[in-house]
């Protein structure tokens, strides 16, 4: 089964997106685990995203410099990943001020959200959204319309 892990910065619980993101985390057939990084400082914030990244695990860091991906093209990565024989996925969301080169250099897909700067805690059920979405793709299911 594919385990699915995301590293972001910030804390979900208590914030009004979080009845949102416990709506698709429950409906998530995939193992998911979340790390949430507080630090007082962009460097600190970055070592600690790298503390946690597995060089075992295919990675997909969120950045405004991304690709723009339909949903059925991010279903189609996922699935890339699962046939290359990876079984987990890391997904990373930096902090305001961005991630460093390091962080997007281990990167196997930048993926944007669009143009728009979205705040982190949106873009994390926005993430979570279209994993869940991968999944009903990947399984044949109706929840995905073209």
């Amino acid at each position: 089964m594919l385990s699915i892990d995301i590293i972001c910065v910030g804390k979900m619980k208590g914030d009004a997106l979080s009845p949102a993101w416990d709506n698709y985390a429950k409906r998530l057939q995939w193992k998911l685990t979340v790390h949430e990084l507080e630090a007082r400082s962009t460097r600190e914030e970055h070592e600690k995203i790298i503390a946690k990244i597995n060089p075992q695990a295919a990675l997909i860091v969120l950045d405004e410099k991304g690709k723009t991906l339909p949903s059925r093209a991010f279903a189609a990565a996922i699935e890339d990943i699962q046939n290359s024989g990876i079984s987990t996925i890391q997904f990373i969301i930096g902090g305001a001020d961005g991630l460093a080169d390091e962080i997007r250099t281990q990167a196997r897909i930048l993926v944007s959200f669009g143009s728009q700067t979205w705040p982190h805690l949106l873009a994390r059920v926005m993430l979570i959204e279209q994993i869940y979405r991968a999944q009903q793709i990947l399984a044949g299911h109706p929840y995905h319309r073209d």
